[in-house]
């Protein structure tokens, strides 16, 4: 039970299970099809076999030689329209539904100066005030070039990224063109929906070019983990409306009213998928007036649940109370751990009485604790009501976005930072650079170095590094031929100096004494050892021959 929307869970398993509809850009990746194409474009990850695609034909062959033809029908006054005549124009909801189709690449975390090759997605956006298309961050992620497609309108117009919140994986784009927003509306937003209440989701979902309906009821609302960023929980609605890869960015519309955004689904179930409610878009929305995003704020506080009735009674609570939840950690938050103490009890948040399980009830439904917080911006003050040494204190918590465990989620538009020495190339610790060794990472990267990103941080502080630092690989070369360790092992010291971040390395190497480089490694304080006069000279060389375009990134 957190108070900190940090997910140590999302790094060890609700990443895996969870996916971003739309398919991430490291999994199975959904091109869209190509009007006229020759050939159908098939999943590279299909839910089932491929439908085959029927024409509707153009008329029965008869079976015998037609008799001769009867007289045309007398006009008739029924309501109903002759068959094969065309529908009406789409209600308001589809004309301000669009596709999106991405160009991106990403980069390389093993080899941070090269991109894997390009790819093609697609997912879903809608029109909203302002002449913007709000859509999810994964949908738009590393783009390169951005299409999209209006409602029954072949022509492809180009976007560019507005506003993108990674954490709360949600977007808006733009199309410069003032041609495109001809005929379209803007969606309204509606209040979040009630449990078992109906719902239709909006989208361009994988096997067609046309738009697609599903209608469903929601299941639940509580907090969920956010896949996208992989270290956030925020709160969540679930359907059982069809989600698929493409609905990514889609409206989930009652009432004609926008009252979510669809983004995840569960790998291997059907008809589960999650939206974002309205009160997470809204935060997004306010945050960025200001013309830059910030991010959802941190409290920075580890809280546990308070049901054992002798540590109540330790606590001085009073008897017939069933509220309060203690504080357990406090993260290296300064204007935190001023006001807030540890084995504080935290009975209210804002407007929201938290109770002893850690949950609060939030329009109804109950949720964890840190939902309450969703609703403050970066510098707010925080109203909590706190029980401390027998009597209650009201504090007002100041609560800025927190960055230092940026490394434990998934990075995007950002490069990899890098730096190489004598063919050995240095990189921070982080999850996306994890991924790299496979899909069962979990267990071939090591407890070592699962342990230094998601945990050191809370459990042994004052040994915590703000950026360890790896060795991820050594471009092989004469200078470096008998060194023993040849990648994925963490540093320690360099010439003596510990090495807190990767800018430590290159000033480390500069701060050697002797015409050897000492580089100890974690966790059993291994070393090697490089002659600088013969490392610096082969340095170039080696950028050279592997076609390195600059030794750092930093």
């Amino acid at each position: 039970m957190s108070f900190s929307r940090f997910l140590v869970a999302g790094l060890l398993g609700l990443v895996f299970t969870l996916a971003p509809v739309r398919a991430e850009h490291t999994d199975a990746v959904t091109p869209p099809t190509v009007p006229g194409s020759a050939a159908a474009v098939v999943p590279s990850n299909p839910a089932g076999p491929a439908a085959p695609v029927t024409p509707l034909p153009a008329a029965i062959p008869p079976t015998q030689p037609p008799a001769t033809p009867a007289p045309a029908p007398l006009p008739t006054t029924s309501s109903a329209p002759p068959q094969g005549t065309l529908l009406p124009e789409g209600s308001e909801p589809e004309k301000s539904v669009v596709q999106i189709i991405n160009g991106f690449q990403e980069p390389d975390w093993s080899a941070p100066w090269l991109f894997n090759v390009p790819h093609f997605a697609s997912g879903t956006g809608f029109l909203i005030e302002g002449n913007r298309i709000m859509t999810n961050a994964h949908v738009v992620a590393w783009a390169q070039q951005l299409r999209v497609r209006r409602y029954h309108d072949p022509k492809p117009y180009f976007a560019k990224v507005e506003f993108v919140g990674q954490d709360v994986d949600l977007a808006v784009i733009k199309v410069e063109d003032p041609s495109f927003y001809e005929g379209m509306k803007p969606l309204q937003f509606g209040d979040l929906p009630k449990v078992r209440s109906t719902v239709v989701t909006y989208g361009f979902p994988a096997g067609g070019q046309q738009i697609s309906y599903t209608r469903g009821v929601v299941s639940r609302i509580e907090v969920q983990g956010y896949v996208h960023i992989g270290n956030r929980a925020f709160l969540a609605a679930q359907t059982d409306a069809a989600i698929n890869p493409g609905n990514s960015g889609g409206p989930v519309i009652q009432d004609d009213k926008v009252v979510g955004v669809a983004f995840e689904g569960i790998s291997g179930l059907q008809n589960t998928g999650y939206f974002i409610p309205t009160g997470i878009i809204h935060h997004f929305l306010d945050d960025i007036k200001d013309g830059t995003y910030d991010g959802v704020p941190e409290a920075g506080l580890r809280l546990v649940a308070l049901q054992n009735p002798a540590f109540r009674r330790m606590l001085k609570l009073p008897e017939n109370s069933n509220k309060g939840v203690r504080v357990d950690r406090i993260l290296n938050i300064p204007s935190t751990q001023a006001l807030i103490k540890p084995n504080d009890v935290i009975m209210q948040v804002g407007d929201y009485p938290v109770d002893d399980d850690g949950t609060i009830t939030y329009e109804g439904n109950t949720v964890g604790v840190s939902a309450a917080i969703d609703m403050a911006q970066n510098n707010d003050l925080l109203p909590l009501r706190i029980w401390r040494d027998g009597q209650m204190i009201d504090v007002k918590l100041p609560v800025k976005v927190y960055t230092d465990d940026y490394a434990q989620g998934n990075q995007y538009d950002v490069l990899p930072r890098y730096y190489i020495y004598g063919g050995l190339v240095f990189t921070p610790l982080s999850l996306d650079y994890l991924k790299t060794f496979g899909t069962d990472w979990t267990n071939s990267a090591g407890r070592e170095l699962i342990y230094e990103l998601a945990y050191r941080h809370i459990e042994d502080p004052e040994h915590w590094r703000p950026e360890a630092v790896v060795l991820a690989s050594i471009l092989d070369h004469s200078v470096n031929a008998n060194l023993h360790v040849r990648g994925r092992a963490m540093i320690d010291k360099i010439n003596g100096q510990r090495i807190e971040r990767l800018s430590d390395v290159p000033k480390a190497f500069a701060a050697g004494t002797g015409n050897e480089d000492l580089i100890e490694f974690l966790p059993d304080h291994h070393f090697e050892v490089l002659r600088r006069d013969e490392t610096v000279k082969a340095t170039p060389d080696i950028l050279d021959i592997y076609r390195v375009p600059a030794q750092s990134r930093l």
